[in-house]
């Protein structure tokens, strides 16, 4: 049953529909592995799996009469912070315990309008505004590769149940690194979609650096779930028509750049070594790689993120909170954000970026670097008194160890978090394929190549302990 919880969504697809498996039989194996893994790591909020086990019936029903979904039968964990109508939606705190949400998010909606079961809800930190998973309202949640670390975040819980087979397929939110960052510590796929790929819900659908995007455990999988979730929606009038359905294309000819940090992001040794393992298999698929520097600095990218934030996502959360005290670390997020520059300085800086990335792009049709400096984060450490040191750098703040921020300033740029190693601590390690605007189609090609030379999940040896 072990094997089969972590069977993919593609494969499990193809094996509902010729017979050869019950949507049940899948979801008997998930809703077993997570009764066995949560203890350990925690990913979720909720659970609702004698309803999912009742909707497998329906769905290989459906299959025996041919009027299957896309993703029918298939079990999709969600992020709590996306909600679903006349269920609880606390987004991690306390102060929210009582909440019930009146509208279901658009993408939501959308994947149980495409037959996925909605089995359980995962954990996030407070609002959402840190790098790891943890709350006074669901405890700690742990990487199932090694507990002593942090699943990230903030969609800790989606990638710590794809990595402990929890789930089959899941969603997440990313303002800051949030789907990429726990892709890259739980060893599974992760996209942020271009912004106004994907519909989110007013007013963070207003924001460019937001963007709700689908995680999975493979590739297909990814670009399965985001075929059914990309397109307009009359909830977000910025949401943009659907583009072609997502495939892995030819990737013989293209040409990628390589930047190991971005300017002087520090970079711990096995996360280096990583990601030329991977920039090796892009060559040995056939594409050009250039290694590149970009002239940015940490200061400057946080700058310009940290006055975002005091201008948009601080008074969100601030609004919610309505003057109760928050946890240390959320505290510690709107202390910076609320003493940054103005919403214009961190619009010069962001053109540079952008400029910068748009240089970059005349001469590689996408960009490769790691996703975080360091393998992973202790769990339940939140940084405000201790320090977070990065191949001997000492760093301002937790958010400052992913190399994800840079691209949701460059929020047009999708962006693919695949898995590339696993670090001498056992946490995996992971890569970003950044695209051109739009040209979410290149990521996908580029990323499967990297992902499909580590066999995870296939063998012993490349599957979590747990």
């Amino acid at each position: 049953m072990a094997d089969l919880a972590y069977l993919s969504a593609t494969d499990a697809i193809a094996l509902f529909r010729s017979g050869e498996l019950a949507p049940v039989e899948l979801m008997t194996a998930v809703v077993e592995r997570a009764q066995l893994a949560e203890p350990a790591i925690n990913a979720f909020t909720d659970r609702y799996f004698e309803d999912a086990l009742d909707q497998a019936r329906e769905a290989g029903d459906r299959y025996a009469r041919g009027e299957q979904r896309p993703l029918e039968g298939v079990p999709v964990a969600i992020k709590e912070e996306q909600p679903i109508a006349g269920l609880p939606w606390r987004e991690g705190s306390n102060l929210l315990r009582d909440n019930v949400a009146t509208q279901t998010h658009p993408i939501v909606e959308r994947i149980m309008a495409a037959g996925g079961i909605v089995h359980a809800r995962t954990t996030t930190p407070e609002f959402c505004c840190a790098g790891f998973t943890h709350s006074d309202l669901w405890g700690v949640t742990r990487t199932p590769w090694n507990l002593e670390y942090s699943s990230g975040g903030s969609s800790g819980g989606s990638g710590a149940a794809l990595a402990a087979g929890s789930a089959t397929l899941a969603t997440g939110s990313d303002v800051g690194g949030s789907i990429r960052i726990p892709a890259s510590f739980n060893g599974v796929v992760g996209f942020k979609p271009p912004y106004g790929r994907v519909p989110s819900m007013p007013p963070a659908n207003l924001d460019p650096y937001c963007h709700d995007g689908p995680m999975a455990r493979t590739v297909p999988d990814c670009a399965l779930l985001q075929n059914v979730i990309a397109g307009a929606h009359p909830l977000d009038p910025v949401s943009l028509p659907a583009p072609a359905s997502l495939t892995i294309g030819e990737a013989d000819g293209l040409r990628v750049a390589l930047c190991m940090n971005l300017g002087d992001y520090p970079v711990e040794p096995d996360v280096v070594a990583a990601t030329l393992r991977a920039a090796e298999a892009l060559k040995q698929a056939g594409v050009h790689v250039e290694e590149i520097e970009l002239p940015w600095t940490r200061a400057e990218i946080m700058a310009a993120a940290w006055a975002h934030y005091g201008a948009i996502f601080a008074p969100m959360i601030e609004a919610a909170a309505e003057g109760r005290p928050v946890l240390r670390y959320t505290n510690d997020f709107l202390k910076r954000a609320n003493e940054a520059g103005t919403f214009f300085d961190a619009m010069l800086i962001e053109a540079k970026i952008q400029d910068d990335l748009g240089e970059v792009f005349q001469n590689a049709d996408a960009l490769v670097c790691p996703t975080s400096g360091t393998p992973a984060l202790l769990a339940g450490e939140d940084y405000v008194d201790t320090p977070l040191i990065v191949n001997g750098v000492r760093l301002e703040h937790n958010l400052e160890a992913p190399l994800t921020i840079p691209f949701n300033i460059a929020s047009r740029c999708p962006v693919l978090s695949v898995p590339s190693g696993l670090a001498g601590n056992r946490v995996p390690t992971g890569v970003q394929v950044v695209g051109r605007p739009y040209d979410d189609q290149t990521v996908f090609t580029l990323g499967d190549i990297i992902a499909s030379a580590n066999p995870w999940y296939c063998t012993k040896s490349w599957s979590p302990p747990i």
